[in-house]
């Protein structure tokens, strides 16, 4: 990538909390390559047929490796994406071992699942505690919509049992545990059979014919969209890239 930089027309730039004539001391300015640049050639050929090709990327596939294996070289790994805003926004996309553990990293809490109407019961930042598991802790958040709460809890709990929780009221709740499990496997919305979200009530059985997709499918989904990529043809790469660098340079 540094090959890619290297390219770029330098500007002036201040860092931190430097200002110009602030106190009566003069503004130091470093010159840096302009990353901020951008050629419309590229935008202009990202729709044109005879210039690119559809790459799906492989599971440890990375960038350099994908561009070796196109091109006969690493130095066009950058290229990728520049031909692909998904990528460019996103990321490249994780080995399986590295989604596995992001999304467990994002979603360490349990959850457990209840038909009851959670409308002012169960508020986070307060506690609530099982009856038969001796699991418990903090309520983080509630999905009021899903019948669903994220509870910052060590232990399992164990359906069918009952949640417990007293408010700073004083008054004391219960609703029913009929589901649970790790955060990551919580509902992250409901589908129907042509693949549109959902709305359902939480208070009755979702039935057959909607599909439930957990945080863990989500994150799968999106991940596995930015595998399929834009890349130039390498019959073509060398005369685009060189076009490329000249509009950086004008």
């Amino acid at each position: 990538m540094s090959q890619f930089f290297t390219n770029f027309n330098k500007v002036d730039y201040a860092f931190g909390d430097e200002f110009a004539n602030v106190g009566g001391s003069e503004l130091t300015l470093e010159r840096y390559q302009d990353i901020t640049s951008y050629v419309e050639v590229i935008d202009e050929l990202k729709d044109l047929a005879p210039f690119y090709k559809t790459y799906y990327i492989l599971e440890n596939d990375r960038p350099d490796q994908v561009s070796q294996k196109i091109y006969g070289t690493t130095n066009y790994h950058w290229t990728f994406f520049i031909m692909n805003d998904h990528i460019r926004r996103s990321g490249w996309p994780l080995s399986m071992k590295q989604l596995d553990e992001k999304v467990k990293r994002d979603f360490p809490h349990k959850f457990v699942r209840s038909r009851a109407d959670l409308t002012g019961i169960m508020i986070p930042g307060q506690r609530a505690f099982a009856s038969n598991s001796a699991a418990g802790g903090t309520i983080l958040r509630r999905n009021l919509d899903l019948g669903e709460i994220i509870i910052q809890s060590e232990r399992d709990f164990t359906p069918p049992e009952q949640l417990t929780n007293t408010a700073y009221s004083g008054v004391t709740s219960s609703v029913t545990v009929f589901g649970t499990g790790d955060e990551y496997n919580a509902t992250h919305h409901y589908e129907n059979s042509d693949g549109e979200r959902v709305d359902i009530d939480p208070r009755q059985d979702e039935g057959a014919l909607v599909t439930r997709v957990t945080n863990y499918d989500y994150y799968v989904r999106q991940n596995d969209k930015l595998k399929e990529i834009r890349v130039i043809r390498p019959d073509a790469i060398q005369s685009i890239v060189g076009n490329y660098f000249e509009g950086l340079k004008s």
